[in-house]
């Protein structure tokens, strides 16, 4: 199946500006929210796996504001997502369906969870959930990503790129050049440097040391919905060993790790990843339980664990 970005992009007017989206399938709804770095779009992070996901979904990819598609925004991306995903969801009157995040869009469907459980029915994450207990933090790819937004270069970039994947060889000329004229476009860096410039890692760390606000991972029990957690076993930017307090934690999740294989694990074990993704989705859940004692899988919180 042939699926082209022009024909499937759409737009969603909204109090705060325009969210655009990109639609296939005409199956029940299906939300994918992309994750964050130089030159992201919805679009780039999941068109390869349309043609599958179509076969039995509605597929519905939001372009969250900041990222140079959707409308700018003055807060940092992470920050304004949230919100921008409920915008969606209800200017397209949809509530209780199945999602699928990557990195950052993965904590924004976890954190929106929690906060309104009947929002999703499934949820799939790809890598960047929970937090470090083994590995250093932040990992290369965060490194890589601070050093271009401080120094937007074709070298800095390269570097963040090559942190992303298990095989370099994926860094094609042609991803390279998309990244680079999207991230480097003047709205679109200045929202990446209020995410990951120095200042703000910076900030971020000094408020998650003086709030009393336990972190979003330290809430993971209150997640009813089914949870597929996906990760790449040599994932530079959240290493695997973030997946586990989810695994542990969230008390309908299950982990599926793939071999030789970074952080985009939609992209570089595409196959495998879809077959994974496809039998839970569509596979039948059992209505889930939920506890009445939060303490039974509620893990405390880190003072000075970053929010």
């Amino acid at each position: 199946m042939t699926i082209d970005r022009e024909s499937t992009l759409r737009e969603l007017p909204t109090e705060k500006g325009v969210l655009r989206y990109h639609e296939v399938g005409d199956g029940p709804p299906l939300l994918l929210l992309h994750g964050s770095g130089p030159g992201v779009t919805g679009w780039r992070n999941y068109r390869h796996n349309l043609p599958a996901l179509s076969q039995h979904f509605r597929c519905l990819v939001l372009e969250f504001p900041g990222f140079g598609v959707s409308h700018d925004t003055d807060q940092s991306p992470f920050v304004a997502g949230p919100a921008a995903a409920v915008r969606f969801l209800d200017g397209l009157g949809l509530r209780g369906l199945p999602v699928i995040g990557n990195s950052m869009g993965g904590v924004v469907a976890l954190q929106l969870a929690m906060a309104q459980p009947d929002l999703f029915s499934r949820i799939v994450t790809v890598g960047g959930v929970g937090t470090s207990i083994f590995s250093s933090s932040p990992g290369e790819g965060l490194i890589r990503l601070t050093e271009f937004v401080e120094d937007p270069s074709r070298e800095t970039l390269v570097r963040w790129l090559e942190s992303m994947v298990y095989d370099p060889a994926m860094v094609t000329d042609e991803m390279i050049q998309e990244r680079w004229e999207q991230a480097t476009e003047p709205e679109t860096l200045e929202a990446s440097r209020r995410m990951y410039g120095r200042h703000a890692t910076v900030e971020r760390k000094r408020l998650a040391a003086s709030s009393d606000r336990a972190p979003y991972w330290a809430m993971f029990h209150r997640i009813t919905a089914p949870t597929l957690l996906t990760w790449g076993r040599d994932d530079r930017v959240s290493p695997v060993d973030m997946a586990l307090i989810a695994m542990r934690t969230i008390p309908h999740a299950e982990l599926h790790v793939l071999p030789r294989c970074g952080h985009w694990a939609m992209i570089e074990q595409q196959a495998a990843w879809e077959a994974a993704v496809l039998a839970f989705l569509t596979r039948r859940h059992s209505a889930p339980s939920v506890s009445t004692d939060p303490s039974a899988t509620a893990v405390p919180a880190r003072t000075g664990a970053p929010a």
